[in-house]
């Protein structure tokens, strides 16, 4: 009797990664040779060399590694072993280059790559501090090598006319993050990441190796499956499954730890969507519990196959350097105690920080100006054409009550604002080639105050008492008010007065001066720092120290009053 089985689509599908975990651990560990297959009826060794190695011409290679006596009578359900050698050169090429990146070819001298540069067996990849490079499979599978990392390629082939790749990877330092595209059932990838710990055979996933300075190898999967294995050559365990959202950590001696959950991507909501400052990306992440650290990338495309910025941080306070304006792509991670890094979490942003905003000179801190007298400043801007100056209430600049473009100076009078609070900030503009105006970002907004300067005092508001020959002057004052007096013997004398004195209270005693008449005027400043215009200036007599029983003055022979000795 006759027995048929029917797979399903779904578990034909499966049955590929199925073998790919059965195989043992020391089977993983190693670089294969050979490709195993099971003879069917009606396999010929023509069949079997076109079908692997592209061509039936090949068929003696093949019935030399195998022994085979009559290639046109293959035994059904033995094994045959296909050399990799055999088997058609694949390919790779340089995809993305950034920062001190070099490619060894096999028997070459490290050298800078060339966007598209092809990449053949045996090639070695390196990439210094803050420098990337990516690696582009002829399967579509693209291979993120991040900074201070090497790696080798080992092994690029392909199967026959199909194109099956069969790659290898040697992880020497660092960490690299590949993604692999899915592939149809009746196809047939292998590709797999090494390093001395550990083997990480994959099927259709995105995932990340990382070689510690310890010896140990991390692996998180954040797309698909993986499947992980001892990379010492006696190891007896079999591959371990990691399914996405989870990682695991290889010893340095070999040791697959069990599938850990991967800590939850950062919240980039609250993360600005223009990032506008000429120096520094600073970014304030969403704190994520359990965060030993936090690793941020920024890259040209939302593959990240083009970063361009990278950067682990202790905490959710993350800078990086600053990069030219343009449209780019944000990721980041929490990473645990163990260093295996999180889900990803991702977005657009756009950074714009040029022409630079102009410094604010005045008013700065709140400070307060003369209503009708008030002006804006700020620094002049290299290359600018024009200022963009804007003032606005408590509402904010969603609906500024001034919004003013002028070349020349960056400088605004305000001889319209009514007394209030207000704040202000400032851009610089810049004219492109062809006439276009490009306008950078505004610069911090800088608080200040509008208010009506306080009235000068009256002549006759200043009040004069004499005791005995001291004669002392007060005048109307409010908390906080200071106050600026002057004393000459004339008009002219305010020039260079005989007294000028800072007052902090409403009340002055002369001091030891020659009798006689003199002029004293008085200036007033409010908290704000406004100062009233001085005060109409007041006569006042000093009277002589000596004085005749009448009150008369008692005078020299050169007639001048004579004073106390």
């Amino acid at each position: 009797m006759t027995t048929t089985t029917t797979t399903s689509p779904a578990l034909r599908r499966l049955l590929p990664w199925a073998l790919l975990l059965a195989l043992p651990g020391p089977a993983l560990a190693q670089p294969a040779s050979a490709i195993e297959h099971t003879v069917r009826p009606g396999d010929t060794l023509q069949a079997l060399a076109t079908h692997y190695l592209g061509d039936a011409r090949l068929w003696p290679g093949l019935q030399q590694e195998n022994h085979v006596a009559d290639p046109r009578r293959l035994r059904p359900g033995s094994r045959l072993r296909i050399p990799l050698h055999l088997l058609p050169a694949g390919s790779a090429e340089v995809a993305f280059a950034q920062g001190d990146v070099r490619v060894q070819l096999p028997g070459g001298q490290p050298q800078a790559p060339r966007p598209g540069q092809p990449l053949p067996e045996g090639a070695r990849v390196q990439a210094g501090t803050d420098s990337f490079i990516t690696v582009r499979l002829a399967d579509g599978t693209l291979v993120r090598v991040q900074a201070d990392s090497q790696v080798q390629i080992e092994q690029l082939r392909r199967r026959g006319r199909a194109g099956d790749a069969q790659s290898v990877l040697q992880l020497e330092r660092g960490s690299v993050e590949p993604s692999v595209p899915p592939q149809p059932p009746q196809r047939q990838r292998r590709f797999e990441i090494r390093t001395p710990s550990a083997s990480t055979a994959v099927r259709g996933t995105r995932f990340l190796v990382e070689l510690a300075p310890d010896g140990r190898t991390l692996a998180a999967v954040t797309e698909g499956a993986l499947a992980v294995a001892p990379g010492t050559a006696d190891a007896d365990a079999s591959a371990q499954v990691v399914s996405q959202g989870h990682g695991v950590v290889v010893s340095a001696a070999g040791a697959v730890g069990a599938p850990a959950p991967l800590l939850p991507a950062p919240a980039l909501d609250a993360l600005p969507a223009t990032l506008e400052d000429a120096d520094f990306l600073t970014l304030a992440l969403a704190p994520v519990p359990g965060a030993a650290a936090y690793q941020v990338q920024v890259a040209r495309d939302a593959q990240f196959a083009a970063i361009v910025r990278s950067v682990t941080a202790p905490g959710p306070q993350v800078r990086l350097p600053a990069v030219p304006d343009g449209d780019y792509y944000l990721a980041a991670r929490a990473m645990d105690a163990a260093g295996l890094p999180g889900q990803r979490a991702q977005r657009a942003v756009r950074v714009k920080a040029h022409p630079v905003a102009p410094l604010a000179q005045a008013p700065l801190g709140g400070a307060t100006l003369a209503h009708g007298q008030g002006t804006l400043a700020c620094t002049p801007v290299q290359g600018a054409a024009r200022y963009r100056i804007q003032v606005a209430g408590e509402a904010g600049f969603a609906a500024p009550l001034l919004d003013e473009t002028r070349a020349g100076q960056c400088a605004l009078a305000l001889a319209t604002l009514a007394p209030g609070r207000y704040q202000w900030r400032a851009a610089s503009v810049r004219e492109l080639a062809g006439g276009a105006l490009d306008q950078g970002p505004f610069g911090p907004a800088q608080p200040f105050a509008v208010a009506e300067r306080p009235p000068a005092l009256g002549a006759q508001a200043i009040a004069a008492s004499e005791s005995g020959s001291r004669i002392s002057l007060s005048w109307p004052g409010a908390a906080g008010q200071r106050f600026r007096l002057q004393l000459a013997p004339d008009e002219a004398g305010f020039a260079h007065p005989l007294v000028d004195e800072e007052l902090a209270e409403p009340a002055w005693a002369a001091p030891a001066l020659a009798p006689g008449s003199y002029l004293v005027r008085i200036r007033t400043r409010d908290p704000s720092g406004l100062e009233s215009a001085f005060s109409t200036p007041r006569q006042v007599v000093l009277p002589p120290a000596v004085q005749s029983g009448t009150g008369l003055p008692i005078t020299s022979a050169d007639g001048r009053p004579l004073s106390a000795p």
